[in-house]
């Protein structure tokens, strides 16, 4: 916000005296009479003046173009083989698990399950977040214990839960014995003297992650057209604010930035996973999870890491109750609910149109559903 500029402006008639005393004192000019003002133009109405935005909108930044890595550059080539490698269901043991599995980017990157299954129609721990906007997260999983999309892909293959590879080199086996991927790797990774390995398949994924982006109105909003909202949507971020959100969701995904303690005024009531603690063991993460991020948040029921809360209603709810120690009565959760709405963007259809895959080799591994 710009601070008002005060203008101050003084005069002084100064006083003439004339010392000739042989001539009378000359009268002052005359006043000419005030100009009225010209009538406004008809039919023209006065430009209102335009509401002052929220003061708490310096929090939030609109999305990225791109969730760039210095790691890993995207380039066309990396994306052309994620895209491929996302809906390849060979990496599994089974060949029935690929990445769109648990995270349809048909359904805003999730499976609509509490939790997702996997080899053998097993059961993991936890929801699957969505993939969509989440490159720019501080890290991947609920937990943290992935730095960063391209660590984040390499997970899944080797789970025994999810896709149950034995090992990285079964995984470069079964990409090796495919004759299509040969050239596609050493397009995504020229110069390479072995371009097909564990590694680049990641690389390669988290190429294609990085441009699942879903700007809303809430970006043009952000950009300064304040159009772009209506009046309950603004009302329902103020709401939003009073209830405190903004303190874990803000930035340019409304979340995703901070690990923060799920119960941090009132105890949460499923304590059985306790976070960030069953990775590091340090006492002071217990129940120390990932801020989710609130883009697109209602098409990605349920909620919560264990997938527990089916109603948006009821998440808003519990956590203005559980983090900010707030009672919200209906009227100010679907006033929320209203803003949250405005985070939802339209899904990116070329870019996730699922592509043709390449042919499987006489030395592919078959189908293991052991």
């Amino acid at each position: 916000m710009q601070t008002p500029r005060l203008l101050l402006a003084a005069a002084a008639w100064l006083p003439i005296a004339t010392a000739a005393c042989s001539k009378p004192a000359e009268p002052p000019p005359p006043t000419e009479p005030a100009q009225p003002e010209a009538p406004a133009e008809p039919g023209v109405a006065a430009e209102p003046e335009k509401p002052a935005r929220h003061p708490a909108l310096g929090a939030f930044q609109p999305l990225p173009e791109e969730m760039g890595s210095p790691d890993n550059p995207v380039t066309p080539e990396k994306i052309t083989l994620g895209r491929m490698l996302y809906f390849d269901a060979r990496l599994s043991k089974n060949h029935d698990v690929s990445c769109n599995s648990c995270h349809g980017l048909d359904t805003y990157g999730v499976d609509s399950k509490p939790t997702s299954s996997g080899h053998k129609g097993q059961l993991g721990g936890r929801n699957a977040p969505t993939v969509y906007n989440a490159g720019g997260h501080l890290s991947q999983f609920w937990d943290g214990r992935a730095k960063d999309l391209e660590e984040q892909a390499k997970g899944p293959p080797l789970n025994p839960i999810e896709m149950a590879m034995a090992d990285a080199a079964a995984v470069e086996k079964v990409l090796t014995s495919i004759p299509g991927y040969e050239p596609l790797f050493k397009a995504a990774f020229p110069g390479e003297e072995k371009p097909i390995t564990f590694d680049n398949m990641a690389k390669a994924i988290g190429a294609f992650e990085r441009k699942l982006l879903t700007p809303s109105k809430w970006d043009d909003y952000l950009k300064g057209n304040d159009d772009a909202l209506n009046d309950a949507e603004k009302a329902g971020f103020a709401a939003f604010i009073d209830a405190g959100c903004q303190a874990c969701h803000s930035g340019p995904y409304v979340g995703g930035g901070l690990y923060q303690k799920l119960g941090l005024i009132k105890p949460w009531p499923n304590q059985k996973d306790q976070g960030r603690f069953d990775v590091t063991k340090n006492e002071g993460e217990k129940m120390m999870f990932k801020v989710s991020s609130l883009r697109n948040i209602e098409k990605t029921a349920p909620y919560f890491h264990d997938g527990s809360e089916a109603s948006l209603d009821n998440a808003i709810k519990m956590m203005a109750s559980h983090q900010s120690g707030k009672e919200l009565d209906a009227a100010a959760i679907a006033s929320i609910k209203t803003f949250l709405a405005t985070l939802t963007g339209p899904l990116p259809e070329d870019y996730i149109k699922q592509p043709a895959l390449p042919e499987s080799g006489p030395d592919t591994p078959k189908p293991d559903p052991s």
